[in-house]
């Protein structure tokens, strides 16, 4: 199978295009890269501080995400924290870039949900918390689902903002540029988090917004597919599986692509 004379349009934050750039590139893809969101660190690191100073009064950490891991330890490393003072947490990870992020830290990741979703975690947790004390390391603006349905399943939930993501304002210019060329336009944009969606109608404005419905959208899974469709997008490819390989390939199976 192959992607060669498609043009695809990735919007990951800079940091973390690689993966996904180089294997559209390796299947012929012509890769546009252009971030709709930019890491940053939190206002505060203080409450974060707090709970990694206090890691022996909870049970459970749970991370979402593979910018959290690294949030994680790059606190742990300020505050001069050794990656045993972790070494009594059960550890719970969204899915396996996370638990990879994690592994690669030393530490054990105890359980993985099936879907690679909130919800996914919530089942996979919900009978194994019960009067346990939880750490949650998130970004600043998440959806409340894991906090919410733990406590809700006897839990105490505590949880510490670890990143922010911002729009960068300087792909503006940039993505109205593509857009308007129609031999630079992509013929699919990829969404792999429901803040890429957000950031990128936020960069569009209003006046690309009819371009955008000659264009494709690939999305990560369905959390991110329902921000795409309550923003008034279409979800034209949807990963079964939710992780970059997955939609990689879905991308490839809805465009029917060989060589």
């Amino acid at each position: 199978m192959t992607l060669s004379g498609i043009r695809v349009l990735v919007g990951r934050a800079r940091h973390q295009a690689g993966a996904l750039s180089g294997e559209l590139r390796q299947l012929g893809a012509t890769v546009i890269e252009i971030p709709f969101i930019e890491i940053r660190k939190p206002r505060s690191s203080k409450p974060l501080d707090s709970a990694l100073r206090n890691l022996n009064q909870y049970d459970w950490l749970i991370l979402t995400s593979v910018n959290g891991v690294e949030a994680l330890w790059e606190r742990m490393t300020k505050l001069r924290l050794g990656r045993e003072t972790l070494q009594h947490l059960r550890v719970a990870a969204i899915g396996p870039a996370t638990k990879k992020a994690i592994e690669l830290g030393g530490l054990k990741v105890n359980v993985v949900p099936k879907e690679y979703v909130a919800e996914s975690v919530v089942r996979s947790l919900r009978h194994r918390i019960k009067g346990k004390r939880v750490l949650l390391v998130r970004a600043k603006v998440a959806r409340d689902v894991i906090p919410l349905e733990l406590r809700k399943s006897g839990a105490t939930i505590d949880v510490a903002e670890a990143y922010e993501t911002v729009v960068p304002q300087s792909s503006r210019t940039r993505l109205c540029a593509v857009l308007k060329d129609p031999r630079r336009r992509p013929h699919v944009v990829t969404f792999t988090s429901s803040s890429t969606v957000r950031n990128f109608v936020t960069l569009l404005g209003g006046s690309r917004r009819a371009v955008v419905k000659s264009i494709l959208t690939a999305s990560i899974g369905p959390v991110t597919s329902a921000t795409l469709r309550e923003l008034g997008l279409a979800v034209d490819i949807e990963a079964r599986e939710y992780t970059i390989p997955g939609l990689i390939e879905a991308i490839v199976k809805a465009l029917h692509v060989s060589d």
